[in-house]
């Protein structure tokens, strides 16, 4: 029985890593991220906050609220 939930595990560490850890995912979760920035911001959540809570810089923060589609292209280069 042990091998088995073993070998269940060891699938689901592989799902979750391909998922999780593949450029692609990155790049998506980035833009979710993104999104939930600017609509926190239109929300009335200060720059400052947004920035300090996700360890960005405020400059970074203010471009992805400005040009979000510029800002995804650079986040995936």
């Amino acid at each position: 029985m042990d091998d088995v939930l073993g070998r269940l595990l060891l699938t689901l560490a592989g799902v979750l890593h391909r998922g999780i850890a593949s450029k692609t995912a990155v790049k998506h979760w980035k833009l979710r991220r993104n999104e939930v920035l600017r609509a926190a911001h239109r929300r009335g959540v200060p720059v400052e906050v947004l920035a300090s809570r996700l360890g960005l810089t405020q400059s970074w923060v203010r471009y992805v609220i400005k040009n979000p589609k510029k800002a995804a292209l650079e986040e995936a280069a």
